[in-house]
């Protein structure tokens, strides 16, 4: 089978304003960026009519390091229902550049079921990501000048809160000291960066709703505290307006489309295990009204980015998912029984790719739990069992016993080597799903304290028996509540791997207490971010990273990108 980028480079693509006419896009709304590309502009939210597409989300199970292919399955997935004559817009996040250069690779799907053009996808695309970038550090640079500046707000200089960003994975810049030299320099302090896709700027870009929005959300960001001990703003600091000003056309949606003609939006790309791990609501705002079903992915399993969907993104929105379809894979289950250890960059296990519905039933506890969260939250679930080569068939009706034993729909997908013809079946599950509807709850209201939101989460959607907090996280609870933060909802950073904050609980973990070392406030993306476990925001190079094969040819083609 040819490469991901070999088979990107032979699709002849739709024009873009082709794509944007099919979604009902007013030409004037269409702003073209390069072949293949272009943003839509909000305007054309007002001339597009009311929401009437059925909102269909994709989670999946806990995964493994080598990832599930949820990304492939939600491309595949708008691809298939062009075979059933549905008309399907896809919103996913963008990639990036530093798992792109690390371990993880691109996130524009694979083999037959891909966003094109690929290589913008994967790298720059329109620049949303630098924009991000530039409007957080020109806000770090606006709090250390007033610090050097006299000081007028009187800003703890060892409670700034405030970090810079980088799109990529560094950890030799997780702790710096800025400010040394001379006193021409700054005042030295202790701070840090974070991965951009990790920022709060991120997530305020995905979370806002407009750019009036957008503008308020950014004066709202508590950059640190003063020697009183009470926060000061991106207002205080004069920094809101010129973020906007940098942030203005970073907030609309890029419209791109698959392999097969379909339209695609792309837009924001917060990590779920650090911040809220969905696309943008701008986006969804506009793929809503655009078709008869807007598919859309969530970061890793439901405990992590789905969870984050209903009860943050949903929350801001407005807008209730009618089906969750759960992408289930052999080797995950296999994982889940505790029998096999799979390494980032390293082939399977032999003995994991023997054929063994056994060993698939003993990890059956973690789909079994992850059905229940889609229940809990009154969403219609359907399993996808994603199929890989080094499966067996009775390994894949092995999980669809696990499906029929819960009383769901369940189907195979095979979106990397079929495309839409592989996910035919799949398509007519979830159509067949979203025609009855769904119950949709929020997990929490806004109005209870903030450690019974947690809690919540923790026994409900994790399993846990209940919440243990440091000193450190229970008095930022209680300065947050006493500032007026209590009725945020609850962003929470742990591990993707397991229900609970350690990687190596695997399954559907029972009799174990949720540990918080300390909470943030992220006031401007509006959530308070609980850590749990040993969460970095700014992520590390493996061994081998992808980089090392990333090259350009003679001809100026870009090789190793995948």
């Amino acid at each position: 089978m040819r490469t991901d980028l070999e088979i990107a480079r032979k699709t002849k693509l739709r024009p873009i304003e082709d794509v944007a006419a099919e979604m009902g896009v007013p030409p004037d709304c269409v702003e073209h960026r390069g072949h293949g590309l272009a943003k839509i502009s909000l305007a054309a939210l007002d001339e597009m009519g009311p929401p009437r597409a059925k909102y269909i989300l994709v989670t999946a199970v806990n995964p493994t390091p080598l990832g599930e292919g949820k990304t492939t399955v939600s491309i595949g997935l708008a691809q298939g229902f062009k075979l059933l004559n549905e008309k399907a817009i896809l919103t996913l996040r963008q990639p990036s550049l530093g798992p792109t250069f690390g371990i993880k690779g691109g996130a524009a799907g694979g083999g037959y079921s891909q966003v094109v053009p690929m290589e913008e996808m994967n790298l720059h695309l329109t620049g949303d990501f630098h924009a991000v970038t530039a409007a957080n550090n020109m806000l770090a640079a606006l709090i250390d000048n007033h610090i050097y500046q006299s000081n007028q707000l009187s800003i703890n200089v060892k409670r700034v809160t405030w970090r810079r960003v980088l799109d990529v994975n560094d950890r030799a810049l997780r702790n710096i000291v800025v400010g040394l030299g001379t006193t021409l320099d700054g005042i030295p302090r202790e701070s840090g960066f974070d991965i951009t896709a990790g920022s709060e700027l991120m997530a305020v870009l995905g979370l806002a709703t407009s750019l009036a929005d957008l503008r308020a959300r950014l004066g709202r960001i508590v950059i640190g505290y003063d020697r009183h001990k009470e926060p000061v703003t991106a207002e205080d600091i004069k920094g809101a307006g010129a973020m906007a000003v940098l942030l203005k056309d970073a907030l609309n949606p890029n419209l791109l489309q698959t392999l097969e003609g379909t339209p695609a939006l792309i837009h924001t790309g917060p990590f779920a295990n650090i911040a809220h791990g969905n696309s943008s609501i701008v986006a969804d705002q506009i793929g809503i009204r655009s078709g008869d079903y807007l598919i859309t992915e969530a970061g890793f399993g439901s405990d992590v980015g789905a969870e984050k969907f209903f009860n943050l993104k949903s929350r801001a929105s407005g807008l209730k998912a009618d089906v969750a379809v759960i992408v289930a894979t052999v080797r995950a289950l296999k994982l889940h029984s505790g029998k096999f250890t799979v390494r980032p960059g390293k082939p399977l296990p032999s003995e994991m790719i023997a054929e063994s519905p056994d060993d698939v039933m003993a990890g059956a506890d973690n789909l079994r739990k992850h059905i229940a969260n889609m229940r809990l939250h009154g969403v219609t679930p359907v399993v996808a069992v994603n199929a890989f080569p080094t499966d067996h068939p009775s390994e894949h009706r092995a999980i669809g016993s696990i499906a029929e034993d819960e009383g769901i729909t369940w189907a195979i997908a095979e979106p990397y080597s079929k495309g839409a013809e592989g996910m035919v079946s799949l398509a007519e599950a979830v159509r067949d799903a979203a025609a009855d509807g769904s119950e949709f709850r929020f997990l929490y209201p806004d109005d209870i304290p903030l450690r019974d939101k947690i809690e919540r989460i923790a026994t409900e959607v994790y399993g846990a028996d209940g919440v243990e907090y440091d000193i450190k996280a229970r008095r930022q609870l209680e300065s947050y509540e006493a500032h007026g933060y209590g009725h945020l909802p609850i962003c929470m950073a742990k591990t993707q791997y397991s229900f609970s904050h350690d990687p190596a609980l695997l399954g559907a973990p029972t009799g174990w207490t949720l540990p918080i070392r300390e909470v943030q406030l992220a006031a401007g993306a509006g959530f308070v971010l609980p850590l749990t476990g040993s969460i970095n925001r700014m992520p590390g190079l493996g061994v081998d990273p992808a980089a090392h094969s990333i090259d350009i040819d003679e001809d100026g083609n870009i090789v190793g990108l995948s």
